[in-house]
């Protein structure tokens, strides 16, 4: 079985390499501190926000088809649970770190608060290659994986959800042994689930279809419309497939496209539907005759209107922020761009839609998903799409009108937004004793 990198609440895929988690967790710190400062917070309430509320690192040890015996690593983080239970995705990757783990978590926090659903911030990973296992080996690593997680996640606590390497088979799976644990099913233990057994229409595309919204409302933004516009994806997989389509079928030109293995440019516009087949066949969308090779680099440095860097954090950086030619950067990964880049994007005007905004669609109708399962009432397609795209306009709204109103980029008007909810919520709520 291979299973694909995908995006959650999200991450996104195309690449397998990762940025060095110490660097991540830097960069989120980072972001945390500027918000800090920018809100006035004092210094007992920026360790409390800097700080994992929990974190809990554990040996999975799986018995291989060939009866050996293998040992990995296994780790969840729960960043802050001050709005809610702990949300996000598990990663299945050997670059999963604990430091990663850390600043993903983080970041979760502040896109829930972002878009205002009742949440906070987890993450998980083993540091494992799934390509490199059977299927069989698979569901065994993610059954121990979660029993040694067993007391602290769950539908009150923290719902895990399908990230780079981890897909809704391997949701199943984790429900299954909740539920094998608790003695009855519990659908709501878990999002990305299949529809089977209790996933919601529209979830498997939701990443994708918030990020395209975004990058439409960056265009009316900056003055173009979808017709004239251009775009470039960076990292060709879930996330960035279905936002490369969606932005083709509200007529923006995409011009180029990449993945782990390399990319493909053609200036009159990527037929999608002959590509799809291509990748079908190929598993990459190199060597696709629709167009001419190109690599990762050339595809963020694209002379368009629109760059979407879709795979993961740590790939617009010092040293090529100042090559990138876009109008506005859409970010469908999480930390794709480093603080240091920022500043450079911004200094050459560039409009950075920031993560937790951008690729909040995945998370948005995770909660939808979770929403269902307490309730046992399933919603239409219809109705998933209205209420995702009314909750992202109206975070787009929130951030572009603070933004105005502080003379700030929107990262920062996201960030200060998120952080200041949080630290609202830990105030309401008091410190305990």
């Amino acid at each position: 079985m291979t299973i694909s990198a995908t995006a959650d609440e999200v991450d996104a895929d195309g690449r397998t390499e990762s940025a060095d988690g110490a660097s991540t967790l830097a960069a989120a710190r980072e972001q945390l501190a500027a918000a800090v400062v920018r809100l006035g917070l004092d210094e007992g309430m920026h360790a409390m926000l800097s700080r994992a509320r929990r974190e809990m690192t554990v040996t999975v040890p799986l018995r291989r088809d060939d009866g050996s015996t293998t040992c990995y690593v296994g780790h969840r983080v729960q960043h802050n649970l001050s709005r809610g239970p702990g949300k996000g995705g598990v990663r299945f990757s050997p670059a999963v770190t604990l430091d990663e783990v850390r600043a993903l978590a983080m970041w979760m926090t502040w896109k829930c608060a972002l878009v205002d659903i009742p949440y906070g911030g987890a993450k998980g990973g083993v540091a494992f290659d799934p390509q490199q296992h059977s299927t069989m080996e698979i569901e065994r690593v993610t059954r121990r994986y979660t029993s040694e997680l067993a007391e602290f996640i769950g539908p009150e606590r923290d719902i895990p959800a399908p990230d780079i390497g981890t897909d809704e088979h391997t949701m199943a799976w984790m429900m299954d042994t909740m539920s094998a644990n608790r003695g009855y099913t519990v659908p709501g233990s878990v999002t990305g689930k299949p529809l089977l057994i209790g996933g919601s229409l529209g979830r498997a595309d939701a990443t994708s279809l918030g990020v395209a919204q975004m990058a439409l409302a960056a265009l009316q933004h900056v003055g173009l419309r979808a017709g004239q516009a251009t775009a470039a994806v960076q990292g060709y997989g879930k996330v960035g497939r279905g936002a490369a389509r969606f932005l083709a079928e509200a007529g923006v030109r995409v011009t180029a496209v990449s993945d782990q293995f390399g990319g493909v440019a053609n200036t009159g516009g990527l037929d999608f539907h002959a590509l799809d087949l291509h990748v079908r066949e190929t598993g990459t969308v190199r060597g696709f005759r629709g167009g001419d090779p190109v690599s990762n680099d050339d595809v963020l440095q694209s002379e368009v209107d629109l760059l979407l860097p879709c795979a993961i954090e740590g790939v617009i950086t010092a040293a090529n922020a100042n090559l990138v030619r876009a109008k506005a950067v859409i970010e469908g990964a999480n930390g794709p761009t480093t603080p240091a880049a920022d500043r450079i994007l911004g200094r050459q005007g560039v409009l950075v839609v920031p993560d937790i905004l951008a690729n909040a669609g995945g998370v948005i109708v995770s909660y939808f998903e979770w929403v269902q399962a307490n309730q046992a009432y399933w919603w239409t397609e219809a109705d998933v799409r209205a209420r995702l795209r009314e909750r992202m306009v109206a975070a787009w709204g929130d951030v572009v009108s603070a933004a105005a109103h502080a003379e700030s980029s929107l990262r920062e008007a996201a960030m200060s937004t998120a952080v200041g909810r949080v630290a609202e919520a830990h105030r309401v709520r008091g410190l305990y004793p």
